[in-house]
């Protein structure tokens, strides 16, 4: 996992250099601490997803770029085969499969997510992004909090929210959780 997360580190670097824009520039655009962004380009600390979904949407680079170091090459459709997505582990609690990252210009980000269960007294991180989320759970059982409220949802059961709202996923019962996340 710590590789994955020194190689996005890289491209956030590699992209704030190409873009000459000094940390504190890239920082101010992004609306996070310029202490933040050196953690997340040092890769001492987990680049979330909603931070990669801001930098895709205020400098025009497609997420997978990004977070797989691919970049898309379709602009009719793309087909990703049963399990075949691209990768990342980006937490010890998440990993996420692109669904889509040949497929350029996206307005929206297709995922399968996998949530590992994590102890009951775990806190609980939240995040916020623009766009909106939609979220369809296809196998375990889910607490969402989505601004401050907790809702549990179960094989077949589907969210949408604001994702500007504070947002956080757990797994329940022990058990991995197995979900489409859709991110416009």
């Amino acid at each position: 996992m710590m590789d994955i997360i020194l190689q996005i580190a890289e491209r956030l670097r590699g992209l704030r250099d190409a873009l000459e824009l000094t940390t504190a520039d890239m920082a101010s655009q992004c609306d996070i601490s310029e202490e933040l962004l050196a953690e997340y380009e040092s890769g001492m600390r987990d680049i979330p997803v909603s931070f990669i979904h801001r930098l895709s949407s205020t400098y025009g680079v497609e997420m997978s770029a990004i977070m797989f170091g691919n970049e898309p090459r379709m602009n009719s459709y793309y087909i990703t085969r049963a399990g075949k997505g691209e990768k990342a582990e980006r937490t010890g609690a998440y990993s996420y499969m692109d669904l889509a990252a040949g497929f350029q210009h996206r307005v929206m980000a297709p995922f399968m997510v996998t949530v590992e269960p994590a102890p009951a007294d775990a806190h609980l991180t939240l995040n916020t992004h623009e766009g909106q989320e939609f979220n369809f759970v296809v196998e375990g059982k889910l607490e969402i909090s989505v601004a401050g409220k907790l809702n549990i949802l179960n094989p077949g059961d589907a969210i949408m929210f604001d994702a500007r709202k504070p947002h956080g996923l757990r797994a329940l019962d022990g058990s991995k959780v197995r979900l489409l996340a859709v991110i416009s």
